[in-house]
């Protein structure tokens, strides 16, 4: 990737801010999500406005495939878009934590990916990869916590993962063969395209029960959750 290329994606790239050698399957992997990266970038340029505080259409925010913390019949579902190298998903990342762990069996969380920095994709497949092996969350939380060493980085951070896979204790031979599942690619595709059409313009962002909750705070996503009880 050029230079200049790679210096308008992060300018394109919109956050929400908060109050050794490469397998050939994985570079196959990375070249196959700079076409992702460029429609988001184009889409977050033409879109305006802040996204609608009505209930939006529920069957492009849930799939059987995505990633769910809590209890399937919880009477309130949180979606969240993230981008594993978003910083301000970082920083959020407690605070989600706080919020299920206060609501407890009434919270169910959803998991959904807007990619849009240099490793995203490399990143959301590891947290994939891992949760094949039962360790999704743990992933999740893993690459949050690091993501000081392997974010903002031109280059593809595959060992890191692979090291990180390793401290979680997983098979490191179907880490790495499964950070380059087509399923993966397949599903950030559909999930950018449902941001797209959803109106998110950065992350995270967050739908409760099908309505977007505008502001960024702790305060507005416990508000959005006690008015949907």
């Amino acid at each position: 990737m050029s230079k200049s290329i790679a210096s308008n994606k992060k300018r394109q790239s919109r956050t929400r801010k908060p109050q050794g050698g490469l397998p050939r399957e994985v570079k196959m992997l990375l070249w196959l999500s700079i076409p992702v990266l460029v429609i988001v970038a184009v889409v977050l340029l033409t879109q305006t406005g802040a996204n609608s505080s009505q209930p939006v259409d529920i069957s492009r925010l849930i799939y059987a495939d995505s990633p769910v913390l809590g209890k399937n019949d919880a009477p309130v579902t949180v979606v969240e878009f993230l981008d594993p190298e978003c910083e301000s998903c970082r920083a959020f990342f407690p605070i989600v934590k706080d919020v299920l762990a206060q609501n407890g069996d009434n919270v169910r969380l959803v998991v959904r990916y807007f990619p849009l920095h240099n490793n995203s994709v490399l990143a959301i497949a590891a947290t994939e990869a891992a949760g094949n092996q039962g360790k999704y969350w743990e992933m999740q939380e893993l690459l949050f916590t690091k993501q000081s060493e392997w974010g903002e980085k031109r280059t593809p951070q595959t060992a890191l993962m692979l090291q990180y896979a390793q401290e979680l204790g997983l098979d490191g031979d179907k880490f790495a063969k499964d950070l380059s599942d087509p399923v993966v690619m397949q599903k950030i595709e559909r999930d950018n395209a449902d941001a797209q059409a959803l109106n998110v313009r950065g992350t995270p962002s967050f739908f409760v029960n099908g309505k977007p909750v505008a502001t960024l705070s702790q305060s507005a996503l416990q508000s959005a959750i006690d008015d949907a009880k």
